[in-house]
């Protein structure tokens, strides 16, 4: 780039032009959309760009400058797997059409910053994952996730027996293979975990709301830019990860298992909190007295 330093503003976002790479600092304006909120600030090297180009804004007189990601290069774009709508592309620039040539000009000095790789796909992931500890709620359970496993904790309100029978679910980011984001912008909206080869079941997955290795999105649930976020940081702990051995779920922790196996101490006031609520399956008759049983000693065994 051969003006480093160059800051051209934007509507929603500002993009700085350094030696490397591209600083984008997006707005938290009422009108920007709560996804730049969380984003903030993002780096993105110029080596984890494919293209950059210049087309009409979606707003009458204004004009676009986007930057095009390399498959593979950001955890983000990887995770949303094209469900962005346009007007939450992080990668995108809206511009007022007076500053076409300007950002024409960029475009052109950009694309002289790719590779010579820029249209193949990255091998490992370029920019960086939205930080951990995350966490969101979703129409079944709340899902968590803090940098080495992920959580998912079942409402009473919202998830199905088969889920509440399953239990609470701990899952080492070493079991697994990556995720499945389906927005909640559509119907079927979900998050799914995919385990390893070997320790997948042999049958497809079952219906998300039957799944205890997915929540379910639904109205005001699981939104974008609560979702996406813990999706993407999970996707790239999981590329960055080496294989391990499975860890269990934390409905299955302490059952003779070893010891060296079992996830770290429990909080006991949130273990109180669970077996209250297998109590309430249990009066509900969605537990028998043997599945109460065998569960409430599971929890304790996590203390």
């Amino acid at each position: 780039m051969s003006h480093m330093g160059d800051v051209l503003a934007g509507i929603h976002s500002t993009w700085e032009f350094d030696t490397d790479s591209v600083i984008i600092r997006y707005e938290r304006g009422i009108r920007t959309p709560k996804l730049f909120h969380v984003l903030r600030e993002r780096r993105i090297p110029y080596s984890a760009l494919s293209r950059v180009e210049v087309s009409e804004g979606s707003r009458r007189g204004t004009v676009a400058l986007r930057a095009v990601p390399r498959p593979g290069a950001d955890p983000l774009l990887d995770a949303a797997d094209g469900q962005l709508k346009e007007s939450c592309d992080p990668y995108r620039l809206l511009l007022p059409v007076g500053k076409q040539t300007l950002a024409e000009y960029y475009a052109t000095e950009l694309s002289s910053m790719l590779g010579t790789d820029a249209g193949q796909p990255a091998a490992s992931h370029l920019v960086a994952p939205p930080e951990a500890p995350l966490q969101f709620k979703a129409y079944d359970g709340k899902a968590m996730f803090d940098g080495k496993s992920v959580v998912f904790r079942w409402f009473w309100t919202g998830a199905s027996s088969a889920k509440w029978k399953a239990g609470d679910q701990r899952f080492a980011i070493g079991e697994l293979a990556g995720v499945e984001w389906r927005s909640p912008d559509a119907l079927g909206g979900h998050l799914r975990l995919l385990r390893r080869g070997a320790d997948a079941p042999d049958e497809q997955p079952g219906e998300p709301d039957q799944d205890p290795a997915t929540v379910v999105f639904g109205l005001g649930y699981g939104l974008v830019h609560e979702s996406l976020p813990l999706a993407a940081a999970v996707l790239a702990a999981v590329r960055d990860a080496e294989p391990a051995p499975v860890l269990e779920t934390a409905a299955a922790a302490g059952a003779g298992r070893p010891a060296s196996a079992r996830p770290g101490r429990a909080d006991p006031a949130d273990i109180a909190d669970r077996i209250r609520h297998l109590g309430e399956l249990h009066e509900a008759g969605l537990l028998t007295d043997g599945e109460f049983s065998a569960k409430k000693a599971d929890l304790l065994a996590e203390l």
